[in-house]
């Protein structure tokens, strides 16, 4: 269910937004940017939640325009450790905020919670951080309950970037951190960097044949329309045995309002391992 999106309060400072796990926490908390980045992409993939479309949108992450953001003008700009490196052009126009959000090596949860719980204070709205906290507390220990007949099963987390290759998540993404919040066993023993591994062919996935995989989108159309034709790819055990889940399109380097909403796709897309 999507997070309802209120009128920021008068004590929110008027903000741009640079990261998206940014933007998807400040409107998860009911703070409305005035600009962020990307935002047609971000609408086509149907992340959540929603920017109004009041929001102007301030064109590619990495290189933002900041010609635009000069003339919107923000108390404050919003930012993340992967663009640390456009701090001294954002500073000329507003002050910066920015956490880190992805370290490698590192658990991302708890620093996604910390970054979060300091957006809230910095826009006003921390009572509504602290209780987006909770809530993707409280989602893992009820999605860690439904799944606990799986506590056994070997899980691939998967991205696929063509039909014969994909990149899978460890444990220092998003995706593999939320894996262990459910005490699920991560499939995937190689080295990672926080995001996904480099791209590696599907035969890396015949290493564990007891493995289920889980397809993390977003997945281009033409990927989907030439699996099925991959002898490779139908020869997995996984695929023999209908062991394999495709979920929507999520931020691979979201916030916790894609972790929350990664764990309820898990839960709407695996029905049969989800106990009521």
């Amino acid at each position: 269910m999507a997070a309802t999106i209120r009128p920021a309060r008068a004590s929110t400072p008027r903000f741009a937004v640079i990261d998206w796990a940014m933007l998807e926490t400040a409107l998860a908390i009911g703070a409305v940017p005035e600009a962020a980045t990307e935002l047609v992409q971000y609408r086509k993939m149907a992340l959540e939640p929603q920017p109004p479309a009041s929001v102007v949108d301030l064109g590619l992450r990495g290189a933002p325009n900041l010609e635009l953001l000069h003339i919107i003008a923000p108390e404050l700009i919003v930012s993340s450790s992967f663009y640390e490196y456009q701090r001294a052009s954002f500073e000329r126009v507003a002050p910066v905020f920015s956490m880190p959000v992805f370290t490698p090596g590192q658990s991302p949860l708890p620093l996604l919670q910390d970054a979060t719980l300091h957006l809230g204070r910095r826009l006003g709205r921390e009572p509504e951080a602290q209780a987006l906290i909770t809530s993707c507390e409280e989602e893992s220990a009820e999605a860690r309950r439904r799944f606990s007949g799986l506590s056994n099963r070997k899980i691939f987390l998967i991205s696929l970037g063509d039909s014969r290759h994909f990149r899978a998540f460890g444990s220092d993404s998003l995706f593999g951190n939320m894996l262990q919040q459910l005490d699920l066993e991560n499939a995937w023993s190689g080295s990672t960097d926080y995001s996904a591994a480099a791209p590696v062919g599907l035969e890396q996935l015949v290493r564990e044949p007891e493995a289920s995989i889980i397809v993390i989108g977003p997945t281009d159309t033409e990927t989907l329309m030439r699996l099925p034709q991959n002898a490779l790819w139908n020869a997995l055990p996984a695929v023999r045995d209908n062991r394999v889940i495709y979920l929507p399109a999520l931020d691979h380097f979201g916030g916790l309002p894609t972790a929350r909403q990664f764990l309820r796709l898990l839960t709407q897309y695996w029905p049969e391992h989800a106990r009521g």
